[in-house]
C-alpha cells in the first residue's frame, strides 16, 4: 500500500497525535464492513520494518509479520479482517500509534483477545540528564538530530489502557547496539548523540499518563514477550533458504504451532530458548507480566488443543493439490525437508510434499479419488520426514575477510569431507569462519551468534590454510550434532513418551527439566508443572527418568554435545559369559523400555545418578527412541575404540559422525513406509513419526 493511500485510512485520530493536514479521510467502508461482521473477538496489530533510511536494512521483519499472521489465523482462529498489519513506510511512529487507537482502542472490549507484534530496530534515547528510555524505531525515525521514536513507555501505557486482561505483546528487537558485531543481523541501532525526541511523542505520552491515573489494580497488565532477557543482549535475525526471520519470532511461532494450550509461558520460553541456541545464538527471550504462572491458552485461546506443523492456505482448482504454510517445522529441519515428505489431516487423509519455497509448499493428495472436504485453514500434521543423505556442514566465510583470505579458505575447506562454504549473509550456514578479534591475524570458527566454538584459535600470523587444517578434525563432530538435531520431533511424534532430567539428593529426586511428545498429551495440564531452571550445580548427581506411556516397546539412545565441541553418548556395556575360559570383549547393550514401564538412567546397583564434573560447561542431549533396535548404531559404537575399562554412564564418542549416520539409518530401517516412496529411499532417509521420537535437553553446568 502506498503511503498516501494509508494516510487516507488513518482518519482524524492523527490530529490527537500532533499532526495537522487540510483534510483527512475516514477508514474505507470495506474495512468497517469487515469489522462489523460477527467475529470471535480476537484482534491483532502486527508491525514489521525492514527498510530504514538511516540504517542498514533488516531482512526478516516482514517475514515475522507473515509468521505471526498465519499463526494467528490458522492456529488460533483470528479473523483475517481483525488483523491489521503495518509494514515499511506505513509503520511510522504516528501511524503505529494511530492504528493502535483506531484498530484496538476503539474496538476491543472486556474479554477480547489482543496481540501486538513489533519487529524492527530498537534504540535508546536520553530525555533528560538522568533519564534514558528504550524506544522502538519507526520507519521515519530520524531527521538529523530530531528523532521520531515510539517510546517503550508509551507502548506499555497503550497496552494497559485496553479493557481486557488477554493482551499479549511480542517485541522482536533490542536496544543496545554492540560496538563490534559478528554473525547474525542485529535489531538494535546506536543511540543518536544529542538526539531530540519529537515533541508530539512527548505530548502523547503525557496524555496517556493523564488518562491512566488509576491504581495499578485498575490497569490491565499485558503479557509482554521480549526477544531478550538482558536489555544489553542482541535480538538477531536468521537466514534460511529463501527467507530471513527474527530468531525469536521464528522459534516462538514454530513452537506455538505444535504446543497445546495447557503449556505455561515459562515452559514455552524454555523451549524457545533451546531452539534459538541450536541456531547459534545465546539470545534468551524474556517475559514481563504480573500474572502468576501465565498459560498460553489464557491469552491466545486456540480453537483446538490439537497442534500441527502447518495449515492449508489455498486449494488448487484441480481439487487434487493444495498450498501449505509450514511454520510449525523446526528451522534446522525445514532447511533439509525433502520432497515426498508426508502430512496428514485430522481426517487421516495424507498429503505428499511436491515442492517448497521458503515456508510455503505445494502438496498433493496421496489418493486420486479423494473425497475429503478440504478447507483453507485446516491443520496439517507431519507424518513422514524425508531427509537427504548427503547433508554437509555449511561454513560461511565472513565478508570482513580479505578477498585472498576467502579464496584460501574456500580452497582449504574444499579438501575437508562433508564441508561446504558460502559467503556470509548470502546463503544459510551452520557456522562462521572469521578473524578472532581484537587480534585480526588469528582465525577461528564461530557460531552464527558470534561465539567462538573452540578454545584454541590459530596462532598469530598463521596462514588461513593452516588454520583450516587445524579445524578439520573437529568438524565431523559439529556435523554429527547437526544430523541428530534433524531427528527432533517432540511436536509431531506419535509415540507417547515423557522424560525428566532430575537432580538426585538425599530426600527425593527433583526434576529440573521435562520433555514429552506433544501429540500424545494434548490438553494434559498435569504434566506441565515442572521445569524451574536449566542451571545444574557442579558436583550434582543427575539421572533421567523415562516413561513409556504407549503400547509398544521402545529402544533408546542418548547422544549429545559438551560445550559445542565434544561429542558424548550413553552406551552401557555388558560382558558376555566367558567362552573356554577366555575373557571376551564387553559389548554395548540395547536399552529397551517395555510398554507402561518407567526406567531410570543410569542404572546402577550401588548408587543412583552420575556426578556432574566441573569446570562449567554447556550440555546438549538428544534422547532418541525407536520401535526397533538400534542395531547399526550399536555395531558402530562397538567397532570404534571406545574405552572398555572406564565405562562411565555418559562418555566421549570417538566416531560421532559415523554414529549419527548409523542412528539415521536405524530410524530409516524402522519406517515401514519407505517401500512405498519410490525413488526416495536410495538417496534419502525416510522417517515415520509413528516409529520414532527425539526429545532435546539443554542445560548449563555452573
Amino acid at each position: 500500500m502506498k503511503r498516501r493511500s494509508f494516510l487516507q485510512r488513518i482518519g482524524s485520530i492523527l490530529a490527537v497525535l500532533g499532526i495537522t493536514e487540510a483534510e483527512w479521510l475516514t477508514w474505507g467502508n470495506r474495512y468497517y464492513q469487515a469489522l462489523a461482521q460477527p467475529s470471535l473477538r480476537k484482534f491483532a496489530l502486527l508491525i514489521g520494518i525492514n527498510q530504514y533510511a538511516q540504517n542498514p536494512k533488516l531482512s526478516g521483519c516482514l517475514t515475522d509479520v507473515e509468521l505471526q499472521k498465519e499463526l494467528l489465523m490458522h492456529r488460533f482462529g483470528f479473523p483475517s479482517a481483525n488483523i491489521l498489519t503495518l509494514t515499511e513506510e506505513q509503520a511510522s511512529r504516528e501511524f503505529i500509534e494511530a492504528a493502535f487507537l483506531e484498530h484496538l482502542g476503539k474496538q476491543v472490549k472486556a474479554g477480547d483477545v489482543v496481540v501486538f507484534h513489533f519487529s524492527g530496530y530498537g534504540t535508546r534515547i536520553q530525555l533528560a540528564p538522568d533519564t534514558v528510555q528504550n524506544a522502538l524505531v519507526g520507519s521515519d525515525a530520524q531527521d538529523n538530530k530530531n528523532v521520531n521514536y515510539l517510546l517503550e513507555e508509551t507502548l506499555l501505557l497503550l497496552l494497559r489502557s485496553l479493557p481486557t486482561d488477554r493482551v499479549t505483546a511480542v517485541l522482536d528487537n533490542s536496544y543496545y547496539a554492540p560496538t563490534i558485531g559478528t554473525g547474525l543481523g542485529i535489531r538494535a541501532r546506536p543511540e543518536v548523540e544529542d538526539g531530540k525526541l519529537a515533541t508530539a511523542e512527548l505530548e502523547f505520552l503525557q496524555q496517556l499518563k493523564a488518562k491512566n491515573t488509576g491504581s495499578k489494580e485498575e490497569l490491565t497488565p499485558p503479557l509482554l514477550l521480549t526477544a531478550t532477557t538482558d536489555p544489553k543482549q542482541s535480538a538477531r535475525e536468521l537466514l534460511l533458504s529463501g527467507f530471513s526471520a527474527g530468531l525469536f519470532t521464528y522459534a516462538l511461532t514454530q513452537y506455538l504451532w505444535e504446543a497445546t494450550p495447557s503449556k505455561t509461558i515459562q515452559i514455552s520460553l524454555g523451549q524457545v530458548e533451546s531452539s534459538i541456541g541450536k541456531l547459534g545464538s545465546k539470545q534468551q527471550p524474556g517475559l514481563i507480566t504480573s500474572k502468576k504462572n501465565p498459560v498460553i491458552g489464557d491469552n491466545l485461546l486456540p480453537d483446538s488443543s490439537i497442534g500441527g506443523e502447518g495449515a492449508i492456505i489455498t486449494k488448487e482448482d484441480d481439487g487434487k493439490s493444495v498450498s501449505l504454510w509450514l511454520g510449525g517445522i523446526p528451522p534446522q529441519v525445514l532447511e533439509h525437508y525433502g520432497v515426498n515428505s508426508r502430512f496428514s489431516l485430522v481426517s487421516g487423509e495424507q498429503l505428499i510434499l511436491r515442492s517448497r519455497t521458503g515456508l510455503t509448499a505445494k502438496a498433493q493428495f496421496s489418493t486420486i479419488n479423494n473425497t475429503t472436504e478440504v478447507k483453507v485453514g485446516q491443520l496439517v500434521q507431519e507424518a513422514v520426514r524425508i531427509l537427504p543423505r548427503n547433508i554437509n556442514l555449511i561454513v560461511a566465510l565472513d565478508t570482513a575477510l580479505e578477498r585472498i583470505e576467502r579464496v584460501d579458505a574456500t580452497s582449504a575447506f574444499a579438501t575437508v569431507s562433508h564441508v561446504s562454504t558460502v559467503v556470509a549473509g548470502e546463503q544459510p550456514a551452520d557456522y562462521l569462519f572469521s578473524k578472532l578479534l581484537p587480534t585480526p591475524t588469528r582465525y577461528s570458527l564461530f557460531s552464527l551468534g558470534g561465539e567462538a566454538i573452540f578454545n584454541n584459535p590459530g596462532d598469530t600470523g598463521e596462514a588461513v590454510k593452516v588454520a583450516v587444517q587445524k579445524l578439520a578434525p573437529k568438524l565431523p563432530t559439529l556435523l554429527a550434532a547437526k544430523l541428530w538435531r534433524l531427528t527432533e520431533n517432540e511436536g509431531s511424534s506419535r509415540l507417547a513418551i515423557k522424560a525428566s532430567l532430575e537432580i538426585v539428593n538425599s530426600l527425593s529426586p527433583r526434576a529440573i527439566m521435562q520433555r514429552e511428545t506433544m501429540r500424545s498429551f494434548a490438553g494434559d495440564t498435569a504434566t506441565n508443572k515442572l521445569i524451574s531452571t536449566t542451571i545444574v550445580p557442579i558436583g550434582s548427581k543427575m539421572q533421567y527418568r523415562i516413561q513409556n506411556l504407549g503400547d509398544r516397546a521402545l529402544y533408546f539412545m542418548l547422544v549429545g554435545l559438551k560445550n559445542n565441541r565434544t561429542a558424548i553418548a550413553f552406551y552401557p556395556w555388558e560382558t558376555p559369559p566367558e567362552a573356554n575360559n577366555v575373557a571376551t570383549k564387553p559389548l554395548v547393550k540395547q536399552i529397551v523400555i517395555a510398554p507402561g514401564e518407567t526406567i531410570i538412567l543410569p542404572q546402577s546397583a550401588t548408587a543412583s545418578g552420575w556426578v556432574i564434573p566441573g569446570p562449567a560447561y554447556e550440555s546438549e542431549h538428544q534422547l532418541i527412541f525407536s520401535t526397533n533396535p538400534f542395531n547399526e548404531t550399536l555395531t558402530t559404537l562397538e567397532t570404534a575404540k571406545n574405552s572398555t575399562t572406564d565405562q562411565q554412564p555418559i562418555g566421549p564418542l570417538l566416531n560421532p559422525l559415523e554414529v549419527a549416520q548409523a542412528i539415521l539409518q536405524d530410524l530409516h530401517n524402522t519406517s515401514p513406509v519407505k517401500a512405498e516412496i519410490n525413488g526416495t529411499a536410495a538417496d534419502s532417509y525416510v522417517l515415520d513419526v509413528n516409529h520414532w521420537a527425539t526429545l532435546s535437553f539443554n542445560f548449563q553446568v555452573a
